[in-house]
């Protein structure tokens, strides 16, 4: 046994919850080193360490930790230390001072049995007495519930939630109905909510188990795009993870069923039809959102009924007058479908009008005096595309004003006062928010779906927009002819290289580039050095504000992961007295640039979703919380306790950057993301780029992207349902 105060944390693996930290105790002067699963400790704690020590042959001598349990620290420097780690809210550094220079050995007892007398210390106030007293009162409540919870295999961070959901009621909740935990808990999915089934004997064949299994199989196919799975694939994909009889996963599934907690259905397949099973709320969303697609189509009321009248000869004339451009063939046909039927697509690759045709079509539509709305999916394209029409733009959550929980306010029965509707970057909707937007869309009013279907397909399951131009009742018009202001542009010219499966142009240009490199280690290294350096210095760019570094993965030398701990060392290193919080494996300092990882419909005033970009602005240790501003000008609060919500975003995946726009991106790309290197990630890679593309890696992983197609199509019906008549 081993008792110390923790100091800092060295290393933290957020998967395993492996820790390398550096503790303090009266055996040694010198700081030791500690290694093992320390389930989220934090900087401050009293630590009663169990294990063994050990000869490590690079780091020499180390404690192996096994168990260890917090105890409340007996000197004043460690009362001093504990209280100012940001554990009680309400305490930070000075406030700890202060209190310990008032009540010596004795402060903890005080707040333990008197916490009234806090008001003798200098600066304290009833109110932050009030706060620091409700803290403590948790923090001893949610410190009984650890050591269940521990015993488990539970760590703290994930413990913190599970008393916030349960409260007095988690450990019943646990050890009754584990399961129960990876639909409420955001953060506990079913193999941890399994884990802790086996720890509280749980049967492993249980039906309970097997139920939870499909669900969390159909959960993981939602998440890698799927809408549903063919019915021989789930039952295949859940006994690998189950490791049970495939003829009692088919009982438990045809159990499932029957009460509702999924949908089986038989829907037509590219061969022959197919035992499609649904999550509910795909289900649901599916059906409604084909639904009130046809029924718009098929609406005779008309919102924009001067345009089926329209001399287009003089609408068309009026418009070059004001713009002084004419309309290309193919952009001319779309401005006249968008303001002649009800539903209509626009795609097209770069270069090619798209922005200009939408900028005609709200200005012939305001001519008319017609109620416009602009939406994007996320705050950086509603931005964009408010100034490329000069017309205000919203995220398609805030034009819904969605209500804590996700439901909004705009829907069916009380549908939006619109009569023609704009969606950019329609290739990033994914089946729940389109749902959720055409059924706000009043009968008689026009939709027009604006994207590049040749991007990738939306984060969240369903890939609508391909969905809608393979379905032949939908209206649309592809733009390919590459104006020639655009084709002096390489960004421009190799996407659509990359796009038609050609290598791009990486010499000669100046704007698109190749630093060619085979070691994985040596390319992050050399991403660091031109997205902070020289890139900025060559062209004049601000590091943080103009540079984006992209990535096909997250993981590995050159993902993401790594690449934001390299590059937040260099843009917002640790200084002294710049405050900073660890969560799992990241420190969090004010200036980070970061992004959110989950819709949370209970932050800001319409909630703040998956890939809402921010920067750091405050972070408080006394109240344990840190605000960010997101690229929407809203500040959001989060509590300590909320920081697995965000990641830093100086590197992203190229999966989370859509519907952005960048002035320059750095991406580089190893033969170590050999799985993720396909032409549509780097096609959407390189479009991100408004002026500046710059690679960085190796040949053959580019020439092997541009090479590979995509992977095949999701598992979605609505073209199928858009065709049932």
């Amino acid at each position: 046994m081993l008792e110390a105060v923790l100091e800092r944390l060295t290393y933290v693996n957020d998967e395993t919850g492996y820790t390398v930290a550096r503790v303090a105790t009266d055996r040694s002067s010198d700081l030791l080193t500690v290694v093992g699963a320390l389930l989220g400790a934090q900087p401050g704690e009293s630590l009663r360490l169990i294990g063994r020590w050990s000869s490590h042959p690079k780091f020499g001598r180390q404690f192996e930790v096994e168990s260890y349990t917090t105890v409340l620290p007996a000197t004043i420097q460690g009362i001093q230390r504990y209280l100012g780690s940001g554990l009680i809210k309400g305490i930070g550094p000075v406030f700890a001072g202060r209190i310990v220079d008032h009540f010596g050995l004795d402060t903890l007892q005080v707040i333990e049995e008197n916490p009234g007398r806090l008001v003798e210390v200098p600066g304290l106030g009833p109110k932050r007495t009030a706060t620091i007293t409700a803290a403590w009162e948790e923090q001893k409540a949610i410190k009984e519930v650890m050591v269940f919870l521990q015993g488990v295999g539970v760590s703290t961070s994930l413990g913190v939630r599970i008393f916030k959901k349960y409260g007095d009621a988690s450990i019943s909740v646990v050890r009754n109905e584990p399961y129960r935990l990876a639909a409420d808990v955001w953060g506990i999915g079913f193999k941890s909510a399994d884990t802790i089934a086996q720890a509280v004997g749980i049967p492993h064949d249980s039906p309970e188990r097997v139920k939870a299994g499909l669900q969390y199989t159909l959960s993981e196919a939602s998440d890698e795009g799927h809408c549903y799975l063919p019915q021989p694939q789930l039952i295949s994909e859940a006994a690998k993870i189950l490791g049970v009889p495939v003829e009692l996963i088919g009982r438990c599934l045809d159990e499932l069923v029957a009460d509702e907690g999924v949908v089986r259905e038989t829907t037509p397949g590219p061969d022959e039809t197919i035992e499609a099973v649904y999550l509910v709320p795909f289900h649901r969303a599916e059906t409604s959102l084909a639904g009130s697609l046809l029924r718009l189509l098929r609406e005779r009321a008309d919102r924009m009924s001067p345009f089926a009248t329209v001399d287009w000869d003089k609408a068309l004339g009026w418009l070059h007058s004001r713009t002084g451009t004419d309309l290309a063939p193919e952009q001319e046909q779309a401005v006249r479908l968008a303001l002649t039927a009800k539903v209509a697509v626009l795609t097209g690759g770069p270069g090619c009008g798209k922005s200009f045709t939408v900028r005609s079509i709200v200005t012939l539509a305001a001519a008319k005096k017609a109620k416009i709305t602009l939406v994007a999916p996320t705050g950086r394209a509603a931005k964009r595309l408010a100034e490329l029409t000069g017309h205000p733009a919203a995220t398609v959550h805030r034009l819904l004003k969605l209500r804590p929980g996700g439901d909004p306010s705009f829907d069916r029965d009380n549908p939006l006062d619109v009569d023609l509707i704009v969606v950019d970057e329609a290739s990033m909707l994914d089946l729940i928010l389109a749902n959720k937007l055409i059924k706000a869309v009043p009968p008689g009013a026009h939709v027009l779906l604006v994207g590049d279907v040749d991007q990738l397909p939306s984060v969240g399951a369903g890939e609508v927009l391909r969905d809608l131009l393979a379905a032949e009742a939908i209206p649309r018009v592809r733009l390919t002819q590459v104006f020639r202001q655009a084709q002096q542009s390489g960004v421009v010219v190799n996407a659509h290289r990359i796009n038609a499966g050609i290598p791009p142009v990486t010499s000669g240009l100046a704007d698109f580039f190749l630093f060619a490199n085979d070691d994985a280690e040596t390319t992050a290294n050399l991403t660091v050095e031109l997205a902070c350096t020289r890139v900025p210095a060559r062209f004049g760019l601000d590091p943080l504000r103009d540079i984006q570094v992209l990535t096909p993965m997250h993981r590995g030398p050159a993902g993401a992961g790594s690449l934001n701990t390299l590059l937040q060392q260099a843009l917002c290193p640790a200084g002294d007295g710049r405050p900073e919080r660890r969560a799992g494996g990241r420190v969090f300092r004010v200036g980070d640039k970061v992004t959110q990882m989950r819709n949370n419909y209970d932050k800001g005033a319409a909630g703040v979703f998956n890939g809402t970009l921010g920067v750091v602005t405050t972070l408080s240790i006394e109240d344990q919380t840190i605000t960010v501003r997101t690229d929407e000008d809203e500040s959001i609060d989060y509590d300590f306790h909320e920081l697995d919500e965000l990641a830093h975003a100086y590197a992203m995946t190229i999966h989370r950057s859509q519907g952005s726009e960048y002035p320059a991106v750095v991406i580089p790309i190893t033969t170590s993301a050999w799985v993720m290197l396909q032409r549509n990630l780097l096609y959407t890679a390189v479009t991100r780029a408004k002026k500046l593309v710059v690679l960085v890696g190796s040949r053959r992983a580019l020439a092997t992207a541009v090479r590979t197609v995509g992977a095949g199509r999701r598992h979605t019906a609505l073209a199928q349902r858009l065709e049932l008549r």
